[in-house]
């Protein structure tokens, strides 16, 4: 299935991706175990080009396929390469207006090296890299921002990213959430209508016609919007788990965990900022 990060999304783990060479045989036998088998996004996003063309199916291919092993070192490079970037700008970067434009800077760096990638047919390891450094650069910057104003507010965000992302994996691995067409269409629906509607609010804020932030304050109303975010996040978490998954289960390349690895930390920084904003709401009440 096409997961929510736009790097699955344009490349990686399409449907439309086609790598030759997969036995059909092979496939209809892990259907027979596999509940979304009848499932139109979870058909074999790897789907041999040799057979769409008259030509026989090949041998399995077993060797320089994507393993978790694969996907967990990648993604812990990555998220490494964050820290430290995040890190280096807490500790070297004092609060200040200085700091304050750098961390606009990286944030576009990051996100012009998130776009690119996204739009490129095969993973860029440096690219994916040099989008975590500048990301990170970006979170160290805003997390001393709000540890001076929240003392300890970074801690709680990172504890906090840690457990929605462990119960999500939790839940989804229990099988209690099954990532279903049905399943990815309204989710996607919620989450295309939540970034619209906070893409007109961040107008509405920069024309001076919704005040202290709009839907985005740091009132209870705000403090609501958070904890959409936060599941926002969770649900692109198992769309995420079930294309890892899928990857593993039908051979994709092993460079494919590059793109596993971008997709999954895009997402934990999503949740990161989220929640680092609701732990300042909920200490500006105290």
């Amino acid at each position: 299935m096409r997961s929510s990060n736009p790097v699955f999304s344009r490349r990686g783990f399409s449907r439309d991706n086609g790598y030759a060479g997969f036995n059909t045989a092979a496939q209809a036998g892990y259907a027979q175990g596999n509940p979304y088998a009848q499932n139109p996004y979870a058909q074999n996003p790897y789907a041999q080009q040799g057979v769409q063309h008259g030509a026989p199916p090949q041998a399995p291919v077993t060797t320089d396929r994507m393993t978790m092993d694969d996907v967990v070192t990648r993604s812990a490079l990555t998220l490494g390469t964050v820290a430290v970037g995040a890190v280096l700008a807490w500790t070297l970067l004092p609060v200040s207006g200085t700091s304050y434009a750098l961390a606009f800077g990286a944030a576009i760096v990051a996100m012009v090296l998130a776009l690119v990638q996204s739009f490129k047919r095969t993973p860029s390891p440096a690219l994916i890299l040099g989008y975590a450094a500048f990301e990170g650069v970006f979170l160290g910057v805003i997390s001393e921002m709000f540890n001076t104003r929240w003392s300890g507010a970074p801690f709680q965000a990172v504890l906090g990213t840690l457990a929605v992302s462990a119960a999500t994996l939790l839940v989804y691995k229990a099988g209690w959430i099954r990532v279903t067409a049905r399943y990815a269409r309204i989710g996607m629906a919620i989450a295309m209508a939540f970034i619209l509607v906070m893409a007109v609010n961040l107008l509405l804020v920069a024309f001076g016609v919704a005040a202290d932030g709009g839907l985005r304050s740091f009132g209870p109303l705000g403090a609501i919007v958070g904890i959409i975010a936060i599941l926002l996040g969770a649900f692109f978490l198992t769309l995420d788990f079930k294309q890892i998954e899928d990857g593993i289960a039908y051979g994709a390349p092993r460079n494919e965990s590059w793109l596993a690895a971008f997709g999954l930390t895009m997402t934990l920084v999503w949740i990161y900022v989220e929640m680092l904003r609701l732990v300042a709401i909920f200490s500006s009440n105290d």
